[in-house]
């Protein structure tokens, strides 16, 4: 079964959006028993569209008791599938709030009668029970067998604060306060589409940002979901100042020299059952002059556009073609559209991108720290140093694996340290009962090593490098000297 494109993530990072649902059953269900308890959704009115006028829609994607249920709640059971368009057209959204506007005036104007009396607050407050009651069933049906924020489309409090808003944007008071997602740099956007994939309102910020960095659409309700799952941590809610101030101090270099390229799949090869390497030949323009350690984005679909960033694992000679090596996941929604390349396909590339792995060759020592598929870098890295005039004195590679069989590259590092007495192949398995060699993790030899005059680069999953950076500091090895990149 192919991937889903939308996913299914955290989105609730405060105490509030965890648990601000209980609110929503505390109103629609105790209210039944105590209406008074409907009076809480007077109060909740006026902030929201308070906020809005300087916010937007923030109230939604932080506050709001009926979506922190949809998100904390609703989102593990739901089908979580693409929202109709439908549901987010003007004709939907303006027919219901019409209807709930007409709804809540009529029962608001029949507790009228009893202004005054004892059973005046019971009623006020039931106007309010029955709604939230009616939203919690309509919008916790939808939740479940569409998408959670499918309610959140058309919610007339959505509009309410869309329309606040627009008027807080009217008189110049929002474009000071409102805080909006914001790109640091659209150089260094990988096109993933990974902020549109974990949207809970299904927008797609990367396809949207204005010349000021900023994502603009009044539907978002800066919950931040983008911000924390963005791969290339390039995202902020911020102001249109801050924004300004970003594209001033963001470091653009390894990602100045991106090119759109026109390039033909002229090779597939197998390295294991689920490893591949795809070699792309340029046809426009014929020659790109990328750096080993720089990654590049693959195309892998037109709509939504979306590319797949791979680290380059070829050795640049002549700047005519390069590698990408791809780990298929099973769940894996890029992986999959990229199974399916045959050669003689025609692929758009983008790039090269990236300084992080780009080793300093005036240094006189280098380790080379890979995890798993974060080995890939490391081929074009290690043929580069040792064919650079800039002799290195010591190149040395860890390389750890779960089971020896997840190896890729091996003889080309076997041949190259046979070759060279300056780069050590220093292979480690962490579970594998049947391997004779080093056991344990990449840690457990750094631990062992001398690490004086040593620039270091690392390349894996995030269970590896968070330990790894640990036990470099342990080792008083300078921040300064490490530099890192996730596979």
């Amino acid at each position: 079964m192919a991937a889903a494109f939308n996913i299914k993530t955290n989105r609730t990072f405060t105490l509030i959006r965890k648990r601000a649902w209980l609110i929503t059953l505390l109103v629609a269900i105790g209210g039944l028993w105590y209406p008074k308890l409907g009076l809480l959704v007077i109060p909740i009115i006026l902030s929201l569209t308070g906020l809005a006028f300087f916010r937007g829609r923030q109230w939604c994607g932080n506050f709001c008791p009926h979506g922190s249920l949809y998100d904390y709640l609703a989102l593990p059971l739901s089908l979580n599938k693409k929202i109709p368009s439908f549901f987010k057209s003007k004709g939907v959204l303006g027919l219901v709030l019409a209807w709930f506007g007409y709804s809540m005036t009529n029962k608001l104007l029949k507790t009228l009668p009893t202004l005054g009396t004892e059973s005046f607050l019971d009623k006020l407050g039931f106007v309010f029970v029955t709604t939230y009651l009616m939203v919690l069933i309509v919008g916790g049906f939808l939740s479940i067998f569409i998408a959670p924020r499918t309610w959140c489309q058309f919610c007339p409090m959505g509009t309410l604060q869309m329309l606040s808003y627009k008027l807080g944007k009217l008189l110049g008071v929002a474009k000071v306060t409102d805080q909006k997602i914001t790109i640091a740099a659209k150089e260094k956007c990988h096109n993933c589409g990974k902020c549109s994939r974990v949207c809970p309102m299904q927008l797609a910020p990367y396809q949207e940002f204005s010349g000021k960095n900023q994502f603009d659409n009044e539907k978002c309700i800066k919950c931040s979901t983008c911000v924390v799952n963005c791969p290339a941590k390039i995202l902020s809610l911020n102001t249109e100042e801050k924004a300004a101030q970003l594209i001033q101090i963001t470091d653009i270099d390894g990602y100045d020299k991106r090119v759109k390229i026109s390039a033909v799949l002229t090779k597939i090869t197998k390295l294991k059952e689920d490893v591949t390497e795809y070699t792309f030949d340029f046809k426009t323009p014929p020659r790109v002059d990328y750096k080993a350690g720089q990654f590049i984005l693959v195309k892998v679909q037109d709509n939504p556009r979306m590319s797949r960033a791979y680290s380059i694992s070829s050795y640049n000679k002549d700047g005519r073609s390069l590698s990408v090596t791809v780990k298929t996941m099973t769940d894996g929604y890029g992986t999959g559209l990229i199974a399916g390349f045959k050669v003689g396909d025609k692929v758009e590339l983008d790039g090269p991108m990236g300084k992080e792995l780009v080793v300093d060759k005036s240094v006189k020592k280098v380790l080379l720290v890979a995890g798993g598929i974060g080995i890939t870098p490391f081929r074009s890295i290690v043929t580069e140093l040792l064919n650079s005039p800039n002799k290195i004195e010591e190149i040395k590679l860890i390389y750890g694996v779960n089971k020896q069989q997840e190896f890729i590259f091996d003889e080309d590092f076997k041949k190259m340290e046979y070759e060279h007495k300056t780069f050590e192949f220093i292979k480690v398995v962490a579970a594998d009962d049947t391997w004779e060699g080093k056991k344990g993790f990449v840690t457990n030899v750094i631990q062992e090593m001398d690490l004086d005059d040593y620039k270091v680069y690392i390349c894996g999953p995030k269970p590896m490098i968070g330990p790894a950076m640990k036990v470099l500091n342990q080792r008083n090895v300078n921040e300064e000297n490490i530099f890192v990149e996730s596979a």
